[in-house]
């Protein structure tokens, strides 16, 4: 597999938090860098929750100095997932059992074996820096004692498909699946990177729910739109979600 180029590649054998470290290093960055942490002591999810990372998964964030504005560079998390899937595709040679979950989950047989979580510091021009922390149950999955009620059962390449992948090699997956895909962002712009998500979108056309910190709202999922909203239909009306936790 050949390095992306323009891409560095930093592999640590222990670190806080892949996403702390890409804030550390960011201000001295010349380019993207892909962060990989062998090990992670404080690995977390979103919503400050902790985040499981035992020996042989995989906590890598790419770290970026972008130059749009913020909403667009948000819409990365799509690159990434569709990054991710195309990773698995290649370590596994198979499709059957993936799919993607908005906003920044990759279910494997109806369990969550991915997760994104982006973090971002800003200045008056901008983004100073912008992080996309990635963590996958490549060889074990927490217990569901570990998750919060309600969330998808966590399951691993491992289990569920019988692959086994280091965390190095799967860096090696990503990262070129991800270069592909931004240079098709960068020229393009989002609206192939989101017909080809919504092609790979878990439970598109069915009835979902959407629950942020204040409300609930349960439609059909109808499509996501062009700034990366999860829209949904109703009886009453049609919903664009920004943020939210999804569950069906």
């Amino acid at each position: 597999m050949t390095w992306p180029q323009g891409y560095g590649r930093r592999v640590l054998d222990s670190v806080d938090s892949t996403n702390a470290e890409a804030a550390r290093i960011a201000p001295g960055l010349a380019g993207p860098e892909w962060i990989l942490g062998l090990r992670q002591t404080a690995g977390r999810g979103r919503r400050g929750r902790a985040w499981t990372d035992p020996p042989g998964n995989f906590a890598a964030t790419l770290v970026m100095r972008p130059d749009e504005a913020p909403d667009k560079v948000a819409l990365r998390s799509f690159v990434a997932s569709l990054a991710l899937y195309d990773a698995f595709v290649a370590a596994t040679a198979r499709t059957q059992g993936l799919s993607l979950k908005w906003p920044n989950d990759v279910l494997m047989n109806g369990g969550k074996i991915a997760g994104i979580l982006l973090e971002s510091a800003g200045h008056a021009g901008g983004l100073s820096h912008f992080a996309i922390g990635i963590g996958v149950n490549l060889k074990t999955a927490p217990g569901t004692g570990e998750v919060e009620q309600g969330a998808f059962p966590p399951v691993s390449l491992l289990s569920e498909t019988g692959v086994a992948v280091t965390p190095e090699d799967f860096l090696d997956l990503l990262a070129a699946a991800y270069a592909r895909y931004e240079t098709q962002f960068r020229t393009y712009g989002f609206a192939p990177i989101r017909e080809l998500w919504l092609s790979r979108a878990a439970r598109l056309g069915e009835v979902i729910t959407a629950r942020t910190m204040r409300d609930e709202t349960t439609g059909t999922f109808e499509t996501v739109d062009e700034a990366g909203n999860l829209v949904l239909s109703t009886a009453q009306t049609r919903v664009a979600i920004p943020a939210a936790e999804i569950f069906f």
